[in-house]
C-alpha cells in the first residue's frame, strides 16, 4: 500500500477531529456536541451528498452500466448478511446474529460521506449514481436479516411489510434519496445558487460531525470490550475482507477507480442508524449493546483509518 495514502488519511483534519473526540472521553472532558446540533449536521451531510449526487446523475448518460452497478450493489447487500448470519449463529442467539448480520450487510452513510472527502483529497471522482446505490443498499440487508431470524428463530409478530416500509422511510434513507431526486431535477443555474452551502461548508461540518462520532465511539468502547474477543475479531476482519473482495469484484460492473472504491466502502461499512431503528421495531430481543458498539466503536474507526487507504489501493490496481 502507498505510504502517502496512509499519511494523507491520518493528517486529514476530519479524521484528527474524530481522534480528538475519543481523547476527550478518555481524559473525562465535558466536551460534547449538543444533540440538536449533531442531528442538524448529520441531516446537512446527507442532504449535501444526496443533492450533489443528483447533480452528477443529471450530467450522466443513462446506460446499462448504471443498471448493472445498481444490481451489483443490491446483490452485495444481500450476500453479506447471508454468509455472516451463519458465522454468527454459532456464537450468538438467532436474534442477535440476525441483527449483527443486517448491520454489516447494510451501509453507513457517514462512512460514505467520509469516503467522499477522502476521494477529494486524492483528486479522484466517482459517479453520481453511487449515492442512489448507497440508499438502495440499506433496506435489503434489514429485510433479509428479519427473514433469517424468522426462519431460524422465534422472530417477531411484526409484519414484513412494516419492516420494509420502515427501512425505506427511515429518515436518513428518505433524505438522501429525496435530495438525490431534487438534485436530479434542479436546473444547473438554480443548483449553482446553493453551491456555497452544499460544497464550501461540507468539510467543516464533516469535521465537527466526526468529532461528535469520536465522542460517541469513545463512550461505547467499554460496552463493546465487555462483549468478548469474537466480536472484536468479527468487527475488524469481516469489514476488511468484504471491502477488499468487493473492490476487486466491482471491476465486473465498472472500470472507475472512484466507483470501485465507493463500492468497497459500502460493502465494508456497517449501519448504526437505520438498522438499530428497524430492529427495535421488528426484533426487540436483539441486543443493541452488542451490534451498535461493533459498528460504531470498532468498524467505523477501522474503516476511516486503515480501510480508506486500503480499499483505494486495491481499487487502483
Amino acid at each position: 500500500m502507498d505510504l502517502q495514502l496512509l499519511i494523507d488519511n491520518f493528517t486529514n483534519p476530519a479524521f484528527l477531529f474524530f481522534v480528538l473526540g475519543i481523547i476527550a472521553v478518555r481524559v473525562k472532558s465535558d466536551l460534547e456536541i449538543p444533540p440538536n446540533s449533531s442531528k442538524f449536521i448529520s441531516l446537512y451531510l446527507l442532504f449535501a451528498i444526496g443533492f450533489k449526487g443528483g447533480q452528477e446523475l443529471a450530467h450522466s448518460e443513462f446506460s446499462m452500466s448504471i443498471i448493472w452497478a445498481v444490481l451489483f450493489g443490491i446483490v452485495t447487500a444481500l450476500l453479506i448478511p447471508l454468509y455472516t448470519f451463519f458465522l454468527l449463529k454459532k456464537r450468538f442467539s438467532v436474534e442477535n446474529a440476525g441483527a449483527i448480520a443486517a448491520a454489516y450487510g447494510s451501509v453507513s452513510a457517514v462512512t460514505f460521506v467520509t469516503a467522499v472527502s477522502f476521494l477529494e483529497i486524492q483528486q479522484q471522482t466517482f459517479s453520481g449514481y453511487m449515492v442512489a446505490i448507497m440508499a438502495l443498499m440499506e433496506a435489503p440487508a434489514i429485510i433479509l436479516g428479519v427473514l433469517l431470524i424468522r426462519k431460524y428463530g422465534e422472530g417477531s409478530n411484526t409484519k414484513l411489510k412494516h419492516v420494509a416500509g420502515h427501512a425505506f422511510t427511515n429518515g436518513s434513507v428518505l433524505l438522501i434519496l429525496g435530495s438525490l431526486v431534487i438534485g436530479l431535477l434542479a436546473s444547473e443555474q438554480e443548483a449553482r445558487g446553493i453551491e456555497p452551502f452544499t460544497t464550501d461548508l461540507f468539510k467543516g461540518f464533516l469535521a465537527i460531525f466526526l468529532l461528535d462520532m469520536g465522542i460517541t465511539s469513545g463512550r461505547k468502547l467499554k460496552d463493546f470490550i465487555a462483549s468478548g474477543k469474537f466480536t472484536t475479531f468479527f468487527a475488524i476482519i469481516v469489514p476488511l475482507v468484504n471491502g477488499v473482495i468487493v473492490a476487486f469484484a466491482s471491476q465486473l460492473v465498472t472500470s472507475s477507480t472512484g466507483d470501485r472504491f465507493m463500492f468497497a466502502i459500502l460493502a465494508a461499512s456497517a449501519s448504526y442508524i437505520a438498522v438499530p431503528a428497524a430492529m427495535k421495531i421488528a426484533v426487540p430481543k436483539a441486543n443493541p449493546g452488542i451490534f451498535l458498539p461493533m459498528a460504531l466503536a470498532v468498524t467505523f474507526p477501522l474503516n476511516i483509518t486503515i480501510g480508506l487507504p486500503l480499499y483505494y489501493w486495491v481499487a487502483s490496481l
